[in-house]
Parts: C-alpha cells; structure tokens; sequence
C-alpha cells in the first residue's frame, strides 16, 4: 500500500519540479540563442578579448541585478538604484581622498549610507504600508540631490585610492576580479536561499505574507531587510565600477535604472513576489551585456541600439516567469484532466480536498 501510494505521487512531484523550474528556462534559451547569432553574425564578440571586456559591466549589472531581485522578492521594486550606485562610488573618493590607508574607511562608509537609504526605503514601503514605486523614486531624487551637493565639495575629477583600482584591475583564470566578486555574491546568494533558514524563510515571506504572519514570521522585518541588502548590493557594484573608471563622474550610475529591472523580469523572477533564482538573474545581466557588445560590434547605430533593447525588455515580459507558469500549469492540467470517474481501487489513497480554511485532513469535509 506504500509502495504504490509513493508510486502515484513520483509523477506529480516531477511534475511540481518542471514546473517551477519552466520559469527560469527561456533566459539559458535566449542566452544560447544570441551565442549562436553572435557565431553567425559577429563572431568577434566570442572571441577571448572580447569576453574579458564584457565581464566587468556584466558583472556590474549584475550585482545591481541581484539586489534589485530581492526587492522584487518580495513584490516590491526599487528605482532608487542610480542614485544609491552612484553615491557609494563618490563616498569612496571623496573619504579615500586618493589614500590607500583610507579605503577601509571609504568603503565602510559608502556602505554604510547606503545600508541607510535601504532602511528608509525599507521603514516608508514595510513599516508605513506606502507604495514602493513611487517611495523609491522619491528617495532616488533625495539621494541625487544630495550626491550633487557633496561632490561639489570634493575635487573635480578626484580619483579612488590607487590600490583599489590596482586591485579591480587584476585577473584571475583570464578574467577580471570584478568578475570573481560577482560570481562570489551569486554563490552566497544560492547558497542562503538554499540552505540558511533565514533564505527560505524571506521566500515564505515574499510569496504569501498574510501566511507568513499567521505562521509567526516578522514580515516587516524581512521586508526592510530586503530593502537594505538591496541597497548593500548596488553600493557594491557602485564601489566597483567606481574603482574600475578611476574618476567616476556624479551621474555614473544614472544608466543602472532599467537594466536591473530587466535582469530580474528576463531571469524569471516572480512579480508578485517568492520565487527567484539569483543564477538565472546573473545570467540574464550577462546576456543583457553581450546582446548590448554584439550590437555594438555589428555596428548598428545608437538609436537601433535602444530599439532592440526595449524589444527584448518587452520580450522579457511575455515570457516572464508568471506568464510561464500560468502557461504551463494549463498545459499539464489539460493534458492530466480526468476522464469518467472510476471506482476507487484498495490500493488508492483516498484524496482529500481542503476545507474553506485551506486546511486538509483525512477526515475532510464530506457535505
């Protein structure tokens, strides 16, 4: 009875797993696509130059990525990311002021005022129940506002200490140690939501926070925190490609605004909140990078540039990961709909249907 009770429920768990998984497939599909025009096409964007080229800014979108997916996570979206970006590579340069024994002090510092407009992001949208998009958008325009005012304050075209641009100018394998820093986040990201209690937890809490709350999770508090990890990561990124242009300009970080978002909708991230992969997010910050070094290499022009993107950004969103889950949730429960009702067998385990409260038992309601 065991034995055939576990073999009933083999199929549907398959079946449970390709469906979540369904959602992250079209970004490797894309990816390999565009491997494959770019073969075709411009084959210089393959070649071991050109990789190496396009790893630090697919890194750098990345990060940004990466924290833009936890907010996602957890319904929300943050449009503060330019300003946070950029203010955390100004910190860097007006507080190293040029000095190596100062960059401990500068990237704490940066790290810290961003950790702060996490928070306020955070306190308005989870604690004050206001909406995220227009909170972040606001808070976004006060950071800009400030980062003006402080670089004026600084040096004109001052630059990182030069050991932190030695340092992001290194190679490991062949490839950046931006790349390597990217790839390590991704990992921990992977392994948290995997493995720490708090990960799984935090995807509770953005898939069903009203359930959550029943359960006795701090839904507020993993919603701030979402908000400052987020921040944590673009400030990251920030600080990077600061070290990486040596004399990063006040704006430097104003074209990460939509490319994260992108990112997020093209990896498969779930809109309403849970479910995300920070692999496929890392993924598709690449391939939004060599779709953009492919472009280029083709040389098409500026404005055809913009038009691809926007189509692929669009493309994105028709295949999200919501759309592709409804997609195929339909498709199985079409293919799986019962014929003629049978007689249940002795061996079949009865099948209980759930109360109006959600709850199930083997004495389910019989009206």
């Amino acid at each position: 009875m065991t034995g055939a009770a576990t073999t009933s429920r083999a199929p549907s768990s398959a079946l449970t797993s390709f469906v979540v998984v369904s959602r992250y497939l079209p970004v490797y599909l894309a990816f390999l696509l565009l491997v494959g025009i770019a073969w075709v096409w411009a084959p210089a964007t393959l070649t071991s130059a050109a990789v190496g080229a396009i790893a630090p800014f697919g890194t750098f979108l990345a990060i940004a990525a990466l924290g833009q997916m936890l907010v996602v996570m957890t319904g929300g979206i943050d449009l503060s990311v330019p300003g946070t970006f950029s203010l955390a590579g100004i910190v860097v340069v007006g507080v190293g002021r040029v000095a190596d024994d100062r960059i401990g002090l500068a990237v704490v510092t940066a790290l810290g005022a961003a950790a702060l407009i996490g928070l306020v992001n955070g306190i308005l949208i989870a604690g004050l129940k206001l909406n995220a998009l227009i909170v972040t958008l606001a808070v976004g325009q006060v950071v800009t506002g400030i980062l003006n005012r402080y670089y004026t304050s600084i040096a004109i075209q001052s630059s990182v200490p030069p050991a932190l641009s030695a340092w992001v100018s290194r190679r490991y394998l062949g490839l950046s140690a931006i790349f390597w820093a990217g790839v390590v986040l991704t990992l921990v990201l992977m392994l948290v939501f995997r493995y720490a209690t708090i990960g799984r937890r935090f995807q509770v809490v953005g898939a069903n926070p009203v359930a959550a709350g029943v359960a006795g999770l701090r839904v507020n508090l993993y919603q701030v925190g979402a908000y400052v990890a987020a921040a944590l990561l673009y400030a990251v990124a920030g600080i990077l490609l600061a070290a990486f242009l040596r004399n990063p300009g006040v704006t430097y970080g104003a074209s990460y605004l939509l490319g994260p978002i992108a990112a997020v909708v093209i990896g498969g991230a779930s809109l309403t909140g849970g479910l995300a992969s920070p692999l496929s997010t890392w993924v598709a910050a690449f391939f939004l990078a060599s779709l953009n070094q492919m472009m280029r290499v083709m040389g098409l022009p500026t404005a055809l540039q913009f038009v691809v993107f926007g189509v692929v950004i669009v493309g994105g969103m028709l295949v999200s990961g919501d759309r592709i889950i409804k997609a195929t949730e339909r498709a199985t429960r079409i293919r799986g709909a019962p014929g003629p009702r049978a007689a249940p067998s002795a061996t079949s385990e009865p099948r209980v249907a759930p109360d109006e409260s959600g709850a199930t038992g083997e004495g389910g309601s019989q009206r």
